[in-house]
């Protein structure tokens, strides 16, 4: 049971990033891969901080502060070099690497011993309880902010580019502003993610990120599903789903390890996973026609 407590929890601390995506994917209609490098410098930033005794806050701040940089690269390069975005992307996460072993020093730096959120604070002397409430405080405060965000003139503004960038032009909306400040939102997003998934698994590694943007896919296809499922329209009930899409998500992943799978192959399931979610509506709709 605690296994998959602790798959809950890990869910938790990657709804952030799962949200980040669906900003990028599903607001802006960008494939944002500088999701893969923004997350490790989220947990490069907060291993370093911690290792030199900072403060929770300066170490979340700074990791937030550091993937929205790279965010705003990101949405620098595609707007004002006019070069598509999955390209940009592409480079900004190809740099983040060489900038990310920079700040570690080494591939890995092992966190146990040093400061940790999940240890600061104490709701329960159980363990997983205990990581698992401060988890679900955190993305809940996330959830809110980011709904107020975008229920905010300047939300709709950014929701409107991703619809229709010739209406928001001609209503005097910048579009290339809109798409760097909502690449900056999504990169600051999966920072924090990383900054908690490295609190939680007690170590960062150079390579943790590499593949993380199709976790983050594949939670934003399944909340996508759910939508469609439940009609749902609002913009916090669909941050909900993505959240409930990463749950669900990580529970398949946690059943595949319990039934004695190959931990070597969890990049394949994940990969086949995902390709199912994006495959069966579309073989749904040909039996349908048939």
């Amino acid at each position: 049971m605690e296994f998959y407590l602790q798959a809950f929890q890990l869910s938790l601390c990657l709804a952030s990033m799962c949200m980040g995506v669906f900003i990028s994917m599903k607001i802006f209609n960008i494939p944002d891969i500088t999701t893969d490098g923004s997350y490790t410098l989220g947990a490069a930033v907060t291993a370093v901080l911690l290792c030199n005794h900072y403060s929770m806050i300066i170490v979340i701040t700074a990791s937030i502060i550091m993937g929205a940089l790279a965010g705003m690269l990101t949405g620098l390069i595609h707007t004002k070099l006019k070069i598509d975005a999955l390209l940009a992307g592409i480079l900004v996460m190809t740099g983040l690497y060489s900038v990310n072993l920079v700040v570690l020093g080494r591939s890995n730096v092992p966190l146990i011993g040093t400061a940790s959120i999940f240890r600061q604070l104490i709701f329960f002397q159980n363990e997983t309880y205990n990581n698992l409430i401060i988890a679900f405080i955190v993305i809940l405060l996330l959830l809110i902010i980011i709904t107020f965000i975008l229920k905010t003139d300047f939300g709709i503004a950014m929701r409107a580019t991703g619809n229709s960038e010739t209406m928001t032009r001609a209503l005097g909306i910048n579009n290339n502003k809109m798409k760097i400040i909502g690449l900056a939102i999504a990169n600051a997003l999966t920072a924090l993610s990383g900054c908690l998934v490295a609190q939680y698994q007690n170590f960062t590694d150079i390579s943790m990120g590499i593949g993380i943007v199709i976790t983050g896919l594949g939670s934003v296809l399944i909340a996508n599903a759910l939508k469609n499922w439940f009609k749902v329209k609002s913009i916090a009930a669909n941050l909900v789903l993505v959240i409930t899409g990463s749950l669900v998500f990580q529970m398949v992943l946690a059943v595949t390890l319990a039934s004695g799978v190959d931990p070597n192959l969890l990049k394949l399931v994940t990969a086949i996973f995902v390709l199912l979610i994006v495959a069966l509506p579309v073989l749904s709709n040909r039996l349908k026609n048939k």
